[in-house]
């Protein structure tokens, strides 16, 4: 759904060039908002969500007829670290475990009426260790980027985005360390349950990272190729794909998150497709949150990942499109408006 990159600066020009929101099928949701039986704004974050879609979609009446749940799966080589409980393996048994329909997310997507496809990336083969090297080589980042932008589909209204990745919450630390600064313990978090010695572990490789990386550090794409991973990358492609194919998104949790702030970097409003739909319970994703300027629809302490957040907010939108839809008008119900 985008143009052929070949290199890093075809990419940033894509990120950098970007269509807008339709105003005119915004404006047209407002309108009916003001019609309909209740007082002006009493839905709160509904009559934004309708907007938002309207807006994106080019409809004056949003839907949500085809909604689709896409994660990510890659494997990290700073995990020889020790940075995770988990081996590296536990990705592609997980990527096994969606494909039979044993995930959390195979009964969230079911939930929102949404189909699900798991995209996994060179499993058998990790990034590099960041600590060593960078993650990825300019070729291997702009592959796993196009990977991401190939799954924008025609005629989507909706998409979620997750991921899956044993090792990634220390790239997402990284890659949001690298773009807004502060040390690493400021954005380590315990990930999938690390131990205190993890956890310092954790902390040192962020650290190491940060600086065998300095002089990439002023470039958001280059801090995702050199501290980021394979499905993070994607993650950076869908998104921008979405953007350009004028496809609302909603997006996961931290990692999901990181993986994305790169775009937000090269230009202001890069995510104005995109809402956040839970803050997790990781401990930076807060802060990373206000960074991106992203307030999220759930705060429920989940930090599964796995599009797992995503998934759960399609019946908040989907509530949003009916309301808008199906209510009467002042009007239509004979109910005496505003004086």
């Amino acid at each position: 759904m985008i143009p052929g990159f070949e290199t890093i600066d075809d990419l940033r020009r894509l990120c950098e060039r970007l269509p807008e929101f339709d105003r005119t099928a915004a404006a047209a949701v407002a309108a009916r908002q003001a019609t309909l039986t209740k007082p002006p704004g009493s839905l709160g974050r509904l009559e934004e969500l309708a907007a938002w879609l309207a807006g994106w979609q080019r409809r004056h009446m949003p839907r949500l007829e085809r909604v689709e749940v896409v994660v990510f799966a890659g494997n990290h080589g700073v995990t020889v670290h020790g940075v995770s409980p988990y081996p590296a393996s536990v990705t592609a048994q997980m990527v096994a475990n969606f494909a039979a329909g044993g995930a959390a997310i195979n009964q969230l997507a079911a939930i929102a009426d949404a189909e699900l496809r798991v995209v996994p990336l060179h499993l058998d083969t990790p990034t590099a260790d960041f600590i060593e090297a960078p993650a990825m080589d300019e070729p291997g980042f702009l592959a796993a980027v196009r990977i991401g932008a190939d799954q924008i589909r025609p005629g989507t209204d909706l998409l979620c985005l997750g991921e899956m990745g044993i090792g990634n919450t220390t790239a997402a630390a990284a890659i949001a360390a690298a773009l807004y600064g502060g040390d690493a313990g400021r954005w380590v978090g315990r990930g999938t349950g690390i131990d205190d010695d993890g956890l310092r572990r954790k902390q040192r490789a962020v650290k190491a990272a940060l600086a065998r990386h300095r002089a990439a550090l002023g470039d958001p794409l280059q801090v995702a190729r050199c501290l980021g991973g394979f499905e993070l990358a994607a993650l950076l492609g869908a998104t921008l794909a979405a953007r350009h194919a004028r496809v609302p998104l909603l997006l996961d949790g931290f990692v999901c998150s990181a993986a994305v702030a790169p775009l937000a970097q090269l230009r202001a409003g890069a995510l104005d497709h995109a809402r956040l739909a839970h803050v997790s319970a990781e401990a930076a994703h807060r802060q990373l949150a206000r960074a991106l300027g992203l307030a999220p629809l759930l705060d429920l302490g989940m930090r599964l990942g796995e599009a797992s957040g995503a998934a759960l907010a399609v019946p908040l939108l989907r509530a949003a499109v009916a309301c808008h839809a199906g209510m009467a008008s002042f009007g239509e119900a004979g109910v005496s408006g505003q004086t």
